[in-house]
């Protein structure tokens, strides 16, 4: 697949025409000689099948016998007494299937008996280096925010503060409609609860595209913090912004597409409605609205869902914004309910993380209005001044720096890990981070 980059560095440009094939296994430079490495006892015949599971001949015992080999990894059981290797019982010599089953080769392991499984991977950064579960994939955010908080926390604050301010300004200035107390007045006619309905829904799709907004610019700019984190290095902030800047301007042209795509989406759900209220009218062109809505906004969640991942393939595969989003639909295929359901797990964290925040500075804000909390309370969603937006302004600033780092860490590592399982990225990562073991030949898995 020619769209498959490597990763000899986090960030690197991909090449033309490089794959997964090209860091994909290698055949053994050279093989040991099978009458010269087999014992030669009695009845041993010469001719003997080529072993798939031949060592290393640099490591040390391998090619000469004599030589001491070095201890068995953890998990595949102890050396045969008598000595390991060929020479041992159990291999050609005396003892051939006795006690203990057949003697491991080189003196690793025996079958029938200390049986651990394969050595655990490697774990040079937040994540090891194989195919994550769900905790590891939110242990590694957390561990990445823990780790470089300084460089983490602070983009996620700059984000935030910028994202707020347009919030506020917005919601000071053209969100704040009168027409929103009518959803509490029980004697409110049929035309003014529409018209509030249609001014909530205003005010909360502008919030959510704004925040939309904030979200992909954080994750793309903790991509950088992130990739290196999973290589067990760290990056600063000036260093995160200069691998991010040549990327901003397509960036943002993602984020608009996204955008775009999104509307287009609701605005065709809801044209049904629309010209039933506007030719008809009645309850039955609001109940075509809501339903035409509801069913738009599931296809735009998928959508979401598909082209999640391609604020990080654009950050680290240094790609176009189409070919970032058509690499995010090939990576998300076949596994979009598990995607799906990660990314929401991690958004109800952050959700009730954020709350936990956000609510002390609501109560607070409503203290300084006017009414105070019972006024607050009874009014639920009245009028709100500027000290309101302010204090709770504050709040959501605080609330967004726990909660970007999270869901921007989630975003990447769910890049990393797709990549793992579909294009053994774990080998790419392994000579990235100077990991012994992942140099060029190794097989997959071994």
């Amino acid at each position: 697949m020619n769209d498959t980059p490597g990763w000899a560095s986090p960030g690197s440009a991909p090449s033309e025409g490089q794959g997964p094939g090209a860091s994909g296994p290698a055949e053994p430079a050279e093989r040991p000689n099978p009458e010269q490495s087999a014992p030669q006892g009695p009845g041993w015949s010469k001719e003997q099948p080529p072993s798939q599971w031949s060592a290393p001949t640099d490591r040390p015992g391998a090619a000469d016998p004599g030589r001491t080999p070095p201890p068995p990894p953890p998990g595949w059981g102890a050396p045969p007494p008598g000595g390991p290797g060929y020479g041992g019982p159990g291999y050609g010599g005396p003892g051939y299937g006795g006690p203990g089953g057949y003697s491991g080769y080189g003196g690793y392991g025996s079958w029938g008996g200390g049986w651990g499984g394969p050595p655990p991977a490697a774990k040079p950064g937040v994540i090891p280096l194989r195919p994550l579960g769900v905790g590891e994939i939110l242990d590694g955010a957390v561990s990445t925010m823990r780790t470089h908080w300084r460089t983490v926390l602070g983009i996620a604050l700059t984000v935030a503060v910028l994202t707020e301010i347009v919030i506020v300004l917005l919601q000071g200035f053209f969100l704040d409609s009168p027409s929103s107390a009518a959803l509490n007045d029980r004697s409110a006619t049929f035309d003014e609860l529409t018209a509030a309905m249609g001014d909530s829904l205003i005010n909360t799709g502008v919030v959510y595209v704004v925040g939309l907004i904030g979200t992909v610019a954080a994750t793309a700019l903790l991509t950088t913090v992130t990739s290196r984190a999973v290589l067990g290095t760290s990056v600063t902030a000036a260093e995160a912004w200069r691998d991010a800047r040549p990327q901003v301007l397509r960036l943002f042209g993602l984020i608009c597409l996204l955008i775009l795509i999104t509307v287009a989406v609701v605005l065709v759900g809801a044209v049904p409605g629309i010209v039933m209220a506007a030719t008809v009218g009645g309850a039955g062109a609001v109940v075509l609205s809501v339903l035409g809505i509801l069913g738009a906004g599931i296809v735009a969640l998928w959508l979401m869902i598909r082209y999640s991942l391609a604020s990080a393939t654009l950050m680290l595969e240094k790609q176009g914004v189409l070919k970032a989003m058509s690499r995010s639909a090939k990576l998300v295929r076949g596994s979009w309910w598990r995607i799906f359901g990660i990314q929401l797990l991690a958004g109800i964290i952050a959700g009730f993380v954020a709350s936990i925040i956000v609510i002390p500075f609501t109560f607070i804000a409503a203290a300084f209005t006017g009414d105070g909390i019972t006024g607050f309370l009874n009014s639920a969603g009245g009028d709100i001044g500027w000290t309101f937006l302010i204090i709770t302004g504050i709040g959501a600033v605080v609330g967004a720096m726990i909660t970007y780092p999270i869901q921007a860490g989630v975003t990447v590592l769910l890049y990393i890990d797709q990549r793992i399982r579909r294009e053994a990225l774990d080998l790419e990562l392994g000579r990235a981070a100077g990991v012994q073991g992942y140099g060029p030949g190794t097989v997959p898995g071994s």
